[in-house]
């Protein structure tokens, strides 16, 4: 299975419309096209989920002027977009069709391929308790690295072919839930990723 974006060339930067993020503060947040082919036979649904596996795991040093994230800090994952149950005809995904703009609090209903489910991703965690942006963030939401951390961010796009219809999930679901319930009934899987940073340092 093949999965590529007519958005951003694979390994190479994300243009910033497609991200959450930009330098003096939101972007367009518009998801980027994804488009697939070579499917394998047997194939009843896709899952799709974006993660970014550079994440800082000390958020005291996130957005300070006085330091720079090291390179080298350990780094965690962060989810980014999770959907499931995409219907096996579909093979590609629009530009701007599931993201477009920043939802303060998170999208309720988020737009997608018809039938499909999207679930939490992990600005949810990070925007918890705060009293103007806290929320459930659904669907895509995308980049918005720390612009003092010295590692550019990778983000990988994730397409799953499953031999189930439907993956046995509540409405309320978190990528963490999407890689238990396909496990054993994942056909192939396709990957797609490209970089992003908002580091002064690494872009000028």
């Amino acid at each position: 299975m093949r999965l590529w974006s007519d958005s951003f060339e694979n390994s190479k930067p994300i243009p910033a419309e497609f991200a959450m993020g930009q330098p003096d503060g939101f972007a367009p947040n518009r998801n980027p096209h994804l488009a697939w082919d070579d499917v394998p036979a047997g194939t009843k649904s896709f899952a799709l989920l974006c993660i970014d596996p550079d994440a800082p795991t000390v958020p005291e040093t996130v957005g300070r002027d006085d330091l720079q994230i090291p390179v080298e800090q350990p780094r965690g994952d962060f989810v980014h977009w999770t959907m499931i149950d995409i219907a096996p005809d579909v093979r590609d995904i629009a530009a701007g069709s599931c993201s477009d703009g920043v939802t303060a609090q998170g999208k309720r209903n988020p737009p997608g391929p018809k039938g499909a489910r999207q679930g939490l991703n992990d600005y949810t965690g990070w925007f918890a308790g705060d009293a103007q942006m806290g929320g459930d963030y659904s669907g895509y939401d995308g980049p918005y690295p720390p612009f003092n951390d010295l590692r550019t961010h990778r983000y990988f796009f994730r397409l799953f072919a499953l031999d189930v219809e439907k993956l046995d999930l509540p409405a309320r679901f978190t990528a963490a839930d999407v890689f238990r319930a396909m496990h054993q009934h994942v056909l192939a899987e396709a990957i797609v990723h490209g970089t992003y940073s908002l580091n002064a340092r690494l872009n000028g």
